[in-house]
């Protein structure tokens, strides 16, 4: 039933963009804010409409017309009543003026990767309003503050660290640099996964990352098992320093790669990633060091510099032996902080340079915000596991 109405909802809403006509964006806003609130109802009735179930914790009573003034033109839209208790859809804000919705519109446009320079002009193309520099100006500021106050809740027992890195285009005075974009997240004791920070700083230099980490010790995150990034030589170098004796977990996709550099014929590269992949692969750590010896052994004299390259540093993808055997496959590589990157990614190609650094920051915490808010409504992300180590136990008291 869901389904069905979801599906006769979207067809509805592209026969509305498709159409010619002005207004046509506030049609959209009426359909699929009238629909979601009627679909809002139902579940909080737990019964759909004129469906007789012994589930039923209240009824429905009709709607309540209300007219909304939006930059697009005026919205009618129609408030589901109940009877029984008090309703009010989530959707929509009691009292909603005109100038809360532009707000809202606005930020939803630096949230899709639109620059400051070009806002005046779409909301003025998609809304038949002009708006100043001075508005847009005020309006970042506002979303500056949800991002800060979000950068400032108070963090708790976090049990693995993913860490990762990107660089963006920034314009400092007359100038076009790349700015690194770094990015935590962490998985707690309960397997859930948390976007835990983000900043701006100008290169992956030790100092920036050290004085990142830093911040999530001071916003109260301990317990701290293990730390999965990629190999970065500054860092490494703030994790030591930040994180004395925690298990670091060099990233194994990156390692792979790493491992190309040190084969001379292309038609061999497949063949060194299975051996490193069979030693990556192994089913406890004494079996991938013996994995790893028969590498190193089998290039020794026909590629030197591999033997030498892969005894050295395969080893630092296998800290992940350490923890419980079901939690390895997603804790092994930085995969759930670079899938995040792409996104990012993707969504910074629309802006191309950004105007400051703070444009940089405001764009990529609140998509970070949104995923972490869709993370916590989803099952957990790590399975509960029987057999965790005994040094789990040691950080969860707190020693380390």
């Amino acid at each position: 039933m869901a389904y069905e109405t979801e599906y006769t909802l979207l067809e509805d809403v592209i026969q509305m963009l498709a159409a010619n006509g002005d207004n046509k964006f506030s049609r959209v806003i009426e359909k699929v804010i009238n629909e979601a609130m009627k679909l809002e109802r139902a579940k909080v009735l737990n019964a759909e409409p004129y469906e007789r179930t012994g589930g039923r914790t209240g009824y429905a009573n009709g709607f309540k017309d209300k007219t909304l003034a939006l930059a697009t033109g005026k919205v009618l839209l129609k408030i589901p009543q109940v009877r029984g208790f008090e309703f009010y859809p989530s959707c929509i804000e009691k009292g909603i003026r005109s100038e809360r919705a532009l707000k809202l519109a606005i930020a939803e446009m630096y949230v899709k990767g639109v620059s400051t320079r070009r806002v005046s002009d779409i909301v003025e193309i998609l809304c038949g309003t002009e708006v100043s520099s001075s508005q847009v100006s005020r309006l970042g500021k506002e979303l500056d503050k949800e991002v800060s106050a979000w950068r400032a809740l108070p963090l708790g027992q976090i049990q693995y660290l993913v860490l990762d890195a990107t660089y963006e285009s920034v314009r400092e005075d007359a100038s076009v640099v790349k700015q690194a974009l770094l990015v935590a997240i962490g998985v707690d004791y309960n397997g859930n996964r948390h976007i835990l920070d983000t900043a701006v700083a100008g290169s992956e230099a030790e100092i920036n990352w050290r004085n990142f980490l830093e911040g999530l010790i001071r916003r109260g995150m301990h317990g701290l098992q293990m730390i999965t990034s990629d190999d970065h030589v500054g860092l490494r170098a703030a994790i030591n320093a930040v994180f004395p004796g925690i298990l670091w977990q060099g990233c194994q996709f990156h390692l792979q790669q790493n491992a190309r550099a040190y084969v001379s014929r292309k038609d061999d590269i497949p063949v060194v990633t299975n051996d490193i992949r069979k030693v990556f692969n192994a089913p406890d750590r004494e079996n991938a060091e013996r994995y790893l010896k028969q590498l190193v052994d089998k290039y020794q004299k026909t590629n030197p510099r591999l033997a030498a390259w892969a005894d050295e540093n395969i080893r630092e993808g296998l800290s992940v032996f350490s923890i419980p055997q079901n939690h390895r496959r997603k804790l092994r590589t930085s995969n759930l902080a670079e899938r995040q990157m792409k996104e990012i990614n993707r969504r910074t190609k629309v802006v191309g340079v950004f105007p400051n650094a703070d444009s940089l920051l405001r764009l990529a915490a609140s998509m970070l915000i949104e995923q972490n808010d869709q993370w916590q409504s989803e099952k957990r992300y790590l399975p509960e596991s029987d057999d965790r180590p005994a040094l789990t136990e040691i950080y969860r008291k707190g020693v380390a």
